[in-house]
């Protein structure tokens, strides 16, 4: 236990009061673990969890036979065709392709069968902008990269950090640039 002084102690101290009064008071000190583990919503009444990093990588996404230049996006796994960053801050990407060479990768909008928060339809595929964080200046892509070299038969991945945060309607373009048909598969995983 400490000591500190009561509110009225010093009054006492100055010669104010006459009562005899003990100036030091008993002050708890203890240290209380708290954790925050979500909120109830007050226009729902729906508890409201705290995102936790994802402990494996997403089911995974295959594209066979991807002709040289073409494009796809992923996820698209048929129930999962989009990735929600809510709450997240980072994201890992994985693609693991069926040989060598480049592909260009880009963060684009998911489908316009899925809502933006309360926004639908929404501007499937295009380009996701915003201030990032290396730019600062106008609105700029959030996130490409137009020569990523990927080594065949084996998972490459990439971290991203802090560009798509927050992103509700997520998904990657990748162009095959690898100079014949290719498949591949991708995963990823979300980190707060």
């Amino acid at each position: 236990m400490a000591k500190d002084f009561a509110p009225w102690s010093a009054e006492t101290a100055q010669g104010i009061k006459t009562d005899p009064v003990d100036s030091n008071i008993k002050v708890r000190q203890e240290v209380v673990p708290a954790v925050n583990v979500g909120t109830i919503s007050t226009l729902t009444g729906e508890w409201v969890g705290v995102p936790t990093s994802d402990e494996v990588f997403s089911p995974i996404t295959t594209n066979i036979n991807v002709a040289n230049t073409d494009a796809f996006l992923v996820p698209d796994t048929g129930q999962e065709n989009h990735i929600d960053m809510t709450g997240f801050r980072d994201i890992m990407i994985a693609i693991k392709p069926s040989a060598s060479g480049n592909v260009a990768m880009e963060a684009v909008m998911g489908p316009d069968t899925n809502a933006f928060g309360n926004l639908t339809p929404v501007n499937s595929a295009a380009a996701l902008r915003g201030l990032t964080i290396s730019n600062g200046a106008p609105l700029d892509i959030l996130f490409t990269d137009s020569a990523e070299a990927l080594t065949g038969n084996v998972w490459n991945i990439y971290t991203i950090q802090a560009q798509l945060s927050g992103q509700k309607n997520l998904q990657f373009k990748i162009t095959n640039n690898m100079g014949g048909i290719r498949s591949f598969e991708f995963a990823y995983m979300r980190l707060v």
